[in-house]
């Protein structure tokens, strides 16, 4: 996505550099922070399309920065939706959970790869530029995500906040197989499944909902490889 602005806020000097230079070489435009107050700054004046953001500053946590951009400070103003992706060798499960729990849609651990950084920097623009949709529907199940409300022929279903994410993340492209790691770490931030059942428990739950009768319609497992929400049309 050549010309794209990109602010890299990291407070390692030859980290920044390095980004900055091979960002600019991709074709993007890059501007560039060291602390949270300047960084507030760029975004607020120069309305950059991604963010990347250390998650320790000198001057500040990068989670309190990612807080702001989120909910906004009185007497500031910027789009509180540009995406933000955490780029940090806080690599905790811990660490990740708070950068999505403060809005970041990405977390990438230090060290990294330059082109899976870009290749999730790609795919966060993607979806932050495509149609905004109100609802997702498949079949005879509606997700309202404004209300957050889930409709099974009509009827509501109580789901939990994890429930619910999940079924958001399946819906979205319902047919696609999504693996185990795609699910936790879009889901739940972690880096890799190990022995956590948490994906496992969910989405048993998950079934039930949303099959009362016992019949095998939504999400379904695929063995060895992780979930999708209903199978292939014929």
């Amino acid at each position: 996505m050549a010309g794209e602005a990109v602010l890299v806020v990291e407070r390692e000097a030859p980290i920044r550099a390095f980004l900055e230079q091979q960002l600019t070489d991709d074709g993007f435009e890059v501007l560039s922070a060291d602390e949270a107050a300047r960084a507030l700054e760029l975004v607020e004046s120069a309305r950059p399309d991604l963010v990347l953001l250390d998650a320790v500053l000198s001057d500040g946590s990068g989670f309190e920065v990612c807080k702001c951009l989120r909910e906004g400070v009185p007497g500031r103003s910027w789009d509180r939706e540009v995406p933000v992706i955490m780029v940090s060798s806080r690599t905790e499960p811990v660490d990740r959970l708070r950068g999505f729990a403060r809005g970041c849609d990405d977390y990438v651990g230090r060290p990294f790869l330059y082109e899976e950084l870009v290749a999730r920097m790609r795919a966060v623009l993607r979806r932050a530029h495509g149609p905004r949709r109100t609802t997702l529907s498949v079949r005879d199940l509606v997700v309202d995500l404004g209300s957050r409300m889930v409709r099974l022929a009509g009827e509501a279903v109580q789901l939990s906040a994890k429930e619910y994410e999940l079924l958001v993340a399946l819906a979205e492209d319902p047919e696609r197989v999504l693996t185990k790691d795609e699910l936790l770490r879009d889901v739940w931030g972690f880096r890799s499944q190990g022995r956590t059942r948490t994906l496992d428990s969910h989405a048993s739950r998950l079934r039930r909902k949303l099959n009362p009768d016992g019949e095998p319609t939504y999400v379904l497992n695929v063995w060895g490889v992780g979930y999708r929400l209903v199978a292939p049309a014929v």
